[in-house]
């Protein structure tokens, strides 16, 4: 690698591990977060051709576990005091994500049963909204206390 590739990576590392890469962060995890969606989704509904509402509700809970531990350590790099300190941020997530859950199976029964989609693509377009929805809701109301401490 040339010196200034190796300077650009570095300094494109160094942003994204800083307080102020925290949407870069948030747009990879959440890049990651949607595969796990998408694809055990896929496997489920696509290659096993279980029922869709069964494949949707499982791969979004799969999908909302591996967001919290992700979105703690990575995104947020929140550390919590204490175990009811953990369990307040952690209810607060899995209240906002089973919310946004409810949207993303709302979502993609309008997009596919309803409107008559084809269901990659409607879940696909539910997993839009709800990347915005999750942003925000982690943000302003899960993760809240460690950016008020910065």
């Amino acid at each position: 690698m040339t010196g200034t590739l190796k300077a650009f990576i570095r300094k494109l590392t160094d942003f994204i591990k800083s307080p102020r890469g925290e949407t870069a962060r948030y747009i990879v995890i959440g890049g990651c977060t949607t595969v796990v969606d998408y694809a055990s989704f896929y496997l489920m509904d696509g290659i096993l051709h279980l029922d869709i509402t069964f494949s949707n509700v499982t791969s979004t809970a799969l999908a909302i576990l591996f967001a919290y531990v992700t979105n703690k350590i990575y995104v947020f790099q929140c550390r919590t005091n204490g175990i009811s300190e953990f369990l307040v941020e952690f209810i607060k997530f899995i209240g906002s994500r089973l919310f946004t859950m409810a949207v993303e199976i709302g979502g993609v029964q309008l997009f596919v049963v309803i409107l008559g989609q084809n269901s990659m693509l409607g879940k696909a377009e539910a997993i839009v909204i709800v990347i915005i929805l999750n942003y925000i809701f982690s943000k302003f109301l899960v993760f809240r206390k460690k950016r008020e401490e910065q």
